[in-house]
């Protein structure tokens, strides 16, 4: 697929303070004359404080990391998970199409997108909320169909539940991620086959991180309490 830059585009870009200092720091970590290295972070923190990659800020980490425009421009153009066009204010919605979710319902999914926020993927809703787009696997097979929307997996999807999804970000709610259906993480859905006595948390560790945290599609801005100390 050809991607291309977004045809309107910020006149500069500028990483937040607490952003550049963290830029910096990550730059420390390679050798003299080695700094290429750093640019998937870099790219990546800049996309998180912004929602997508313009183009001011793919020059702005190439002179960072003395490199070529075009070179820092290759990376951005050919990894997906750059966005190189505006998304939503609110989420940016990747639902899987891969066998397993495609034979599960993913279709309902991506047809509720295209009803709720919009025809064509990577365009954004009417309110400015929304935008989505159809990726390949996620790796949450066993729990298909499913969705991720910022930082969470939201699993085990039913078309209706779904739309509630969306109803409730909309809202300004951050639902609990993880299975939708009940389950812990990946058994069988017809229950345990074993361990059946196990006792433990009420969600598995990925949603209990994301619980604890509150809102995973906040964009970074640098100055966050770290997850992980």
């Amino acid at each position: 697929m050809l991607r291309r830059l977004h045809s309107e585009q910020p006149d500069s870009f500028a990483f937040t303070a607490a952003n550049q200092a963290w830029a910096e720091a990550q730059l420390t970590k390679f050798p003299e004359g080695r700094q290429a290295s750093g640019v998937i972070p870099l790219l990546w923190r800049a996309q998180e404080q912004e929602g997508w990659l313009p183009k001011p800020a793919i020059e702005c980490i190439a002179d960072m990391l003395d490199m070529a425009y075009i070179r820092v421009l290759e990376v951005a153009t050919f990894y997906f998970m750059f966005q190189l066009k505006p998304v939503g204010s609110v989420a940016h919605i990747q639902v899987c199409g891969t066998t397993s979710c495609m034979l599960c319902g993913a279709e309902d999914l991506i047809g509720i997108c295209k009803e709720v926020i919009a025809p064509n993927a990577h365009d954004i809703s009417a309110d400015g909320k929304f935008s989505w787009e159809e990726v390949e696997c996620l790796g949450a097979c066993t729990n298909a169909p499913m969705a991720q929307i910022g930082k969470d997996y939201y699993e085990d999807l039913t078309a209706d539940k779904f739309r509630d999804l969306l109803k409730a970000f909309e809202n300004g709610e951050v639902p609990t991620p993880g299975p939708q259906n009940g389950r812990f993480a990946a058994e069988p859905l017809s229950g345990l086959t074993s361990l059946k006595d196990k006792k433990g948390e009420a969600t598995n560790g990925s949603v209990t991180l994301a619980n604890s945290f509150g809102d995973t599609i906040k964009r970074i801005q640098g100055d966050e309490v770290p997850i992980i100390k």
